[in-house]
């Protein structure tokens, strides 16, 4: 696939707070092909506006927060801002220098060749490079990554937290930005809003690249706070998905598989407690009965698993979108 047409706006949103010590190497740093650079000062109670401010790029966009809204908040007014601008791609640098600006053409690259409308890094792809990684970040990227593939049906990503991404501006306006998490779950919660309207997410090999910084986030914090939100976007998602918009094999195996599950471990249960108070054994037939739907409902559920697996989405959003723009231009000409 080969690219075609003119070379498309680009815009990169960099959430600022507490930046003033990175944020002018973070700016110098952007590539002299982005089109637009929008800093969003989030109430930052440092020198980060009048920082930027000094730079004399005439590319870069500050946009003042009269409150704290968190990195969600701020990309969202980011997001609105390079839409106005005419940005055709989006992407998301943060200002802690951790993000290196020679990544970004392999990031925005699937977009342009029409192959995702998202793209996000994954320090993942590399084992020698994870050395830099403290273990404790590996660990709870492992288990944060898998219940993030369940919640957003994306089973062929890996390092959900990664802030290093991507977007191409048609999507914006397709999500829920309601249901973006304004702070810290942020990222997750793109890929469980992108997930919602079927858009194509991939991810792209970038480094781990750590300095001397202490993340804003604990991990510990992190292992705590993300599982109940990501149960519920499971939850949303399955619902929504196979039970509003469609009804089909999942819907039917994920129903019978709860069902059996459910007959099996309730009638094992009743005969066990029944058991142990008139100290009676229970009888083959009995344990059988109890047992055998528990196997063939985690049977049925690990089936849904694979169908789910399959179902993810292959088929940009964003090379539809250009075709009715394009339709849309020839007219009005």
């Amino acid at each position: 696939m080969t690219l075609s047409g003119p070379f498309p706006a680009i815009g990169v949103i960099i959430p600022a707070f507490r930046a003033e010590k990175h944020i002018l190497k973070v700016l110098a740093g952007i590539p002299h092909f982005v089109t637009f650079i929008i800093v969003v000062d989030d109430c930052s109670p440092d020198h980060t506006a009048e920082l930027v401010r000094s730079c004399l790029d005439s590319r870069i966009f500050l946009i003042l927060h009269e409150k704290n809204q968190g990195v969600g908040g701020a990309m969202i007014t980011g997001y609105a801002k390079a839409v106005e601008l005419g940005a055709k791609i989006i992407v998301k640098m943060d200002s802690d220098d951790q993000m290196d600006p020679a990544y970004l053409v392999p990031l925005i690259v699937p977009i342009l060749m029409n192959q995702a409308d998202y793209t996000k890094g994954n320090r993942f792809l590399h084992i020698d490079e994870l050395k830099s990684m403290p273990l404790i970040r590996r660990i709870g990227n492992a288990a944060l990554s898998f219940l993030t593939k369940a919640a957003s049906g994306y089973w062929n990503i890996f390092d959900p937290t990664n802030g290093y991404t991507a977007i191409h501006a048609s999507i914006i306006p397709l999500l829920d930005t309601d249901r973006v998490h304004p702070r810290f779950f942020f990222e997750s919660s793109m890929l469980m809003e992108l997930g919602m309207i079927r858009a194509v997410v991939q991810d792209v090999h970038i480094p781990a690249k750590y300095q001397n910084e202490v993340s804003s986030l604990s991990e510990w914090k992190a292992l705590l706070e993300f599982p109940p939100r990501l149960l519920i976007g499971f939850l949303h998602r399955l619902f929504i998905q196979y039970f509003v918009r469609d009804f089909g094999v999942f819907s039917l195996l994920l129903i019978l598989g709860l069902g059996f599950s459910a007959f099996g471990l309730f009638f094992g249960l009743y005969h066990w407690y029944h058991s142990s108070i008139t100290r009676t054994i229970a009888s083959t037939g009995t344990v059988m009965i109890a047992v055998l739907p528990l196997i063939l409902g985690w049977q049925l559920l690990i089936q849904c698993i694979t169908v789910d697996m399959q179902n993810v989405s292959q088929e940009p959003l964003h090379t539809g979108v250009d075709v009715l723009e394009k339709l849309y231009r020839e007219f009005d000409e």
